[in-house]
């Protein structure tokens, strides 16, 4: 692993926040173990062609996670929409190194923002109903739902 540049990914993460005029908006992971990953897009013509112009990112997990997304959002930028389809998480995370195996589903939580993102961006079936505008995902702590939410109005903490 790429210790410098890891570190530097954690303490400096890019695209970091939300992106209210997103065009597409991804998120993946799960409120039992509390990681999650949430990707914003915007698109832009190049050449003829749809391009993302930016990439920006939110994250509850741990700091590989914060890292290889900055990876990513930097690496998508200029990318076409297939040629964002065909990163894999190895890919997105090379920059940083070779993960170990404990972390390579952090590289994966990205990549599945990542296509999320661009599921959400695909044009919908002529018949289906359209889809809510992106900027209504809301926060990425929204996510977590019930799950996050408290069962009543008390906390009890328990120290051994």
């Amino acid at each position: 692993m790429n210790e410098q540049l890891l570190n530097d990914a954690i303490a400096n993460p890019r695209n970091l926040g939300e992106m209210p005029d997103a065009d597409a908006v991804g998120t993946v992971g799960s409120p039992e173990c509390g990681d999650m990953v949430r990707m914003w897009l915007k698109f832009t013509e190049k050449d003829g062609r749809k391009v993302i112009d930016r990439a920006s990112f939110q994250s509850f997990g741990c700091q590989t996670a914060i890292a290889v997304a900055s990876m990513a959002t930097e690496m998508l930028k200029g990318r076409t929409v297939d040629e964002a389809r065909q990163l894999s998480a190895a890919e997105m995370s090379t920059p940083l190194g070779p993960l170990p195996p404990m972390k390579i589903h952090c590289g994966q939580m990205v990549e599945g923002a990542l296509r999320a993102a661009l599921e959400a961006d695909a044009p919908a079936p002529a018949a289906a109903a359209p889809l809510a505008a992106p900027a209504a995902a809301g926060h990425l702590a929204e996510s977590l739902g019930e799950a996050a939410a408290p069962k009543s109005g008390k906390l009890k903490i328990v120290f051994e």
